[in-house]
């Protein structure tokens, strides 16, 4: 293919071009110009009868030339300086608008994934929140469940401990009264007799009298013992002796420990209340 750097090509032909555009331009104007009419003339000569005489031949006017068409020919164009070449502008100018286009294209593309992004985003926490309600709702029904259950397990074990607390009350007022019985029994029994006697002999045997103490000098004292007889405490109720006397009370009691039990479990006493006097 002929590469035509000078553009002489188009030039040629655009030159050819209005040449022929004229000429046809003025054919039309030739064909369409009206003609002149040019009128016959017709002379007459009044003729009298003479010897015969020839007529002079008439004179032949001939028509007048039409004027000759002039056809101007067009100027010639003056030839147009060649065009700079611009075809590299020309191909920068389309890569631009190629890679606008492609940018356009792009980013139309990343709108339409940021929008599917949201959307998929949006249907997500949609499914998420939906998830959560649906949890949240069948916590709440197991708690509530839970709850109820507890409830009723409260409340069937405090009937069970409100019954069982019955019982065990009714065993120990009925333990009481038999207790109580065996006591009241015992009391009037020669064993608590027997008992009490070995009791006051033993502290008795242990304390030794000071000088201060007098035929009727009578000490009420109240003695705490251990299962096995140990004293825990010694406390003076009465006296009437001097410091010396109730000094020496005291220690006949710690003195005496452990006191002696009695064979019947059920006539020891924790507490004790003995009286002491100089004659027994």
């Amino acid at each position: 293919m002929i590469r035509d750097n000078r553009n002489l090509i188009p030039v040629f032909m655009a030159v050819l071009l209005h040449v022929v555009i004229f000429g046809s331009m003025i054919v039309a104007f030739d064909f369409a110009r009206p003609k002149p009419f040019t009128p016959l003339t017709v002379q007459a000569t009044l003729v009298q009868e003479t010897p015969e005489t020839k007529p002079l031949p008439l004179p032949v006017q001939e028509p007048e030339p039409e004027p000759e068409t002039v056809i101007e020919e067009p100027e010639p164009e003056p030839e147009p300086e060649p065009e700079p070449d611009n075809s590299a502008e020309l191909l920068r100018q389309a890569e631009e608008e190629k890679r606008r286009q492609d940018a356009l294209l792009e980013e139309k593309r990343l709108e339409e994934l940021r929008k599917k992004e949201e959307a998929d985003r949006i249907q997500r926490e949609r499914e998420e929140e939906e998830r959560k309600r649906r949890e949240e709702e069948d916590k709440e029904r197991q708690r509530v469940e839970a709850e109820r259950k507890r409830q009723e397990d409260i409340r069937r074990q405090r009937e069970e401990n409100e019954r069982l607390r019955r019982e065990l009350e009714a065993e120990q007022r009925q333990a009481e009264i038999d207790a109580e019985a065996r006591r009241m029994a015992a009391e009037n029994s020669p064993e608590m007799a027997r008992y009490q006697y070995a009791i006051q002999n033993q502290i008795q045997r242990n304390w030794a009298m000071p000088a201060s103490v007098t035929p009727d000098t009578e000490c009420v004292v109240r003695v705490r013992q251990t299962r096995t007889g140990d004293v825990l405490s010694v406390n003076i109720v009465s006296c009437n002796g001097d410091d010396a006397v109730r000094r020496s009370v005291e220690a006949a009691i710690r003195k005496a420990s452990p006191l002696p039990l009695p064979q019947n479990p059920d006539l020891f006493r924790s507490d004790l209340r003995i009286t002491l006097r100089p004659d027994l």
